[in-house]
Parts: C-alpha cells; sequence; structure tokens
C-alpha cells in the first residue's frame, strides 16, 4: 500500500488513449456508496472540467492513465451526491474528538492499493498538523523530491479517516455530512462545549441542530452564558424548546431569563405543559437569589420511610444525578424535616428508617437568600446540596455544589 497526499495528486497530468487530456483538479467521494474509496476525478480539459469515474485508471505512474477517451467523459455541471476532498474538506473546520478541539484540514491522506492491476484509492485520514501546511505552501517551490525529504522530518499530526467528525453549514454545499453523534455524545459535556465556544456561530447552530436533544442540553448547561444566548437565539423555536426541556429547570430558568422577553415566550410556548409551568414558575424569581439559583428536581421522601423506600426512589429519579447526593425527607405538610447523605444509604440495612440516617444540623436557606449567604454555607457546611423552604418551612428546590462553582465562576 502507498501513501499520498491529495495536494501532491492535484494538478497531475491525465491521459487519455489518445495522450495528454487534461489535469485533476478535484477528486471525490460518493459517500452514499463509500465514506472513504475515490469514486471520480474532476479533470480540467480544454474543452471544461470533466468527470472521469476512478474506476476506469488503469495506471498512476507518470500521472494518471485511462484508457478512454476524453470525449466520452460527461461534463462536470455539478455535484450532486459526492463529496469533493479539495472543496468541501481543505481547510475546513473538523471535531478532534480525542484532541476534544476544533481543528483545520491542512491536507487529506490517501493509501493507494497495488495489489490489483486497476489502482484502488482511499481516503485514510486528515492532516492537520505543519506538514500539510508545508506541503501546500512549499508545492512548485521545491522540487519534488527536495520537499520530500523537508517534509519527512516534520512529524505527522493526521485523525483517522473514520473518527472524523465534519461541521458543514454552507447552505450552497450540495453535500451535508451529519456530525457523527456516537463519537461526540461519548465526550463529556463540558468538553462538547469547549468544542463549541470555538465554532463560527452558524457552526454552532449546525452542530446542535444535529446532536441528540439529551447530549444538547447538558453541553449547553456547560457553555458560557454568552454563547448560550446566541445559540437558542439562533435556533427554531421547536428545537430550542426540545433542548431546553431537557436541561435543569433552573439551568433552562437561568437562560431563557436571560433572553428577550418576546423569544422566552416563543419558547415556552413550543415545551411541554409539565416542564413550561416548572421553568414558568422559576422564571419569577430574581436570578441573583436562592429561588432564582434552586432546582425543583430532587428526591424527598416521607418521614416514614425506608433505606429500601429510598433505593427504590432512585431507581426511578430522572433528575440530574447531582441532585441526589442527599435525600430528604418531609412531613404530609410537605416541612423539610432531614437531610440523608447517599453515602449513609450503602452500609445501612433496608428496612432502617431515613430518620435513623440523617444529618445535623439541619442546614436550609429562604428563597429570597442572595448569592453570597449560599455560597457561605456551603463553605461552612461543606455541602454538597442545599434546601430552599418557603416561610412556613416547606421543601421548595435545592442548590447544588454545580450552581455555586458556576456562580464563583461568574465572579471571576
Amino acid at each position: 500500500m502507498v501513501t499520498l497526499a491529495l495536494t501532491e495528486l492535484l494538478g497531475l497530468p491525465v491521459f487519455d488513449s489518445a495522450g495528454p487530456a487534461g489535469r485533476v483538479r478535484e477528486l471525490a467521494i460518493a459517500p452514499a456508496e463509500d465514506r472513504a474509496r475515490i469514486a471520480v476525478l474532476i479533470v480540467r480539459t480544454k474543452t471544461g472540467d470533466r468527470v472521469l469515474p476512478f474506476s476506469s485508471i488503469s495506471s498512476m505512474d507518470g500521472g494518471l492513465r485511462t484508457d478512454s477517451q476524453v470525449s466520452s467523459w460527461p461534463m462536470a455541471n455539478g455535484s450532486e451526491g459526492l463529496f469533493l476532498l479539495s472543496r468541501d474538506l481543505l481547510d475546513q473546520q473538523i471535531i478532534d474528538v480525542h484532541g476534544r478541539k476544533v481543528v483545520r484540514v491542512n491536507d487529506v491522506d490517501l493509501s493507494q492499493d497495488t495489489t490489483n492491476k486497476q489502482p484502488v484509492l482511499r481516503v485514510i485520514g486528515v492532516d492537520i498538523g505543519a506538514r500539510g501546511a508545508i506541503r501546500r505552501l512549499l508545492k512548485g517551490v521545491f522540487p519534488p523530491a527536495a520537499l520530500r525529504t523537508l517534509l519527512h522530518r516534520i512529524p505527522e499530526h493526521p485523525i483517522p479517516w473514520e473518527f472524523v467528525d465534519l461541521i458543514e453549514t454552507d447552505p450552497a454545499r450540495r453535500v451535508k455530512l451529519k456530525i457523527s453523534l456516537d463519537r461526540l455524545a461519548r465526550l463529556h459535556p463540558a468538553d462538547i462545549a469547549d468544542i463549541v465556544e470555538e465554532l463560527a456561530p452558524d457552526e454552532r447552530e449546525a452542530l446542535f441542530e444535529t446532536l441528540d436533544e439529551e447530549i444538547a442540553a447538558e453541553a449547553l448547561e456547560e457553555v458560557d452564558p454568552k454563547v448560550q444566548k446566541a445559540i437558542v437565539e439562533s435556533l427554531p423555536s421547536e428545537r430550542a424548546a426540545e433542548i431546553v426541556e431537557e436541561m435543569n429547570p433552573d439551568a433552562a430558568a437561568d437562560l431563557l431569563g436571560d433572553l428577550p422577553e418576546e423569544r422566552t415566550s416563543e419558547i415556552l410556548q413550543e415545551m411541554a405543559p409539565e416542564e413550561r409551568q416548572e421553568v414558568s414558575g422559576l422564571l419569577e424569581f430574581p436570578e441573583n437569589t436562592a429561588a432564582g439559583r434552586m432546582n425543583t428536581e430532587y428526591l424527598a421522601l416521607g418521614v416514614r420511610a425506608t433505606v429500601e423506600d429510598a433505593v427504590e426512589a432512585l431507581r426511578h429519579f430522572e433528575g440530574g444525578i447531582e441532585t441526589v447526593s442527599t435525600i430528604y425527607l418531609v412531613d404530609s405538610r410537605g416541612t423539610l424535616a432531614g437531610a440523608v447523605p447517599l453515602a449513609k444509604l450503602v452500609l445501612a440495612s433496608p428496612q432502617q428508617p431515613l430518620l435513623s440516617l440523617t444529618q445535623e444540623p439541619l442546614i436550609s436557606c429562604n428563597p429570597s437568600a442572595n448569592e453570597k449567604e449560599v455560597a457561605e454555607l456551603f463553605d461552612k457546611y461543606n455541602l454538597l446540596t442545599l434546601p430552599v423552604v418557603d416561610e412556613n418551612k416547606r421543601l421548595t428546590g435545592v442548590i447544588t455544589s454545580d450552581d455555586v462553582i458556576s456562580l464563583l465562576r461568574a465572579k471571576l
């Protein structure tokens, strides 16, 4: 197997049965048929650009040779269904899922299969390092042999083709490759957020149009608030609502509270009734108060509940994992009666009452407590969650440690 670079092939002469026919302008794949194999060449000839099926190439020595005649090659009037490597890939941004960042394509690596008489060319990766950039910069300036010697000293920096996630946003392009959800979804939401913040606005929109709603919501919660706002404002109301519904209610309320009132109303209107009511309730509170920061998804059980009841409730809890580090106990009127650290359940017997496992003192705050008071309580008592109670001591929500970390980061 011989390894070649796309820029080494661009401009090579093409010979038909009668002699010189033109030069290579483009190499293209047909993603619907094979995501890697080169399907056609676009050849610049005296009569215009023509399409030459790569399967008709008989040799690649000293140029590309075919037994067909240039007059039989169809004119390249369009590229429907084709992905043109130079046009659609060089200098484009891609997501490097391993490096957890956005990078730019400097060249494309291809392999030439020489086991058969008829050559087969496949894309094997993209070059995002200096080697590809220098090859393109110095092509035609240095003799080929001297350039190869120079490039040999520069380390390779490839991404295998199967790991490439393409961002395609230009509506004029005839090929639109969606982002590979399986690989992107394996990243931590904070890593996806880092990637999002590196993208141009239209690319962010393209990414959030493609991502699964749950993944999109988790990533959006980690994005800088200004970028959050820009993303949601750019999305159709229905799509924005689908993502906001999957966010933690407190994070969703913070986001919608930063949007223009008309835009917020549009998104709320598209949300499911239950989620809309939950978020709308939180929007009534000032953001810099405990009520404005609290999450209404938490785990609360009756005062007579046992460890077995708690484990069963955990199995069915659909809220965020950060809210279940503490299980709260309430009486028949919803009054906060105790807090049980999740860790205590591990060593307890199934029938042991949760009341016997509560931690003291029982710390809480009122809805109007300011951010400074909330942060001081977390610091003083090393809390993971802080319950928010109304004037009648009824549990109305909880503030989690990640909320406080976000709050403190915003102050830096």
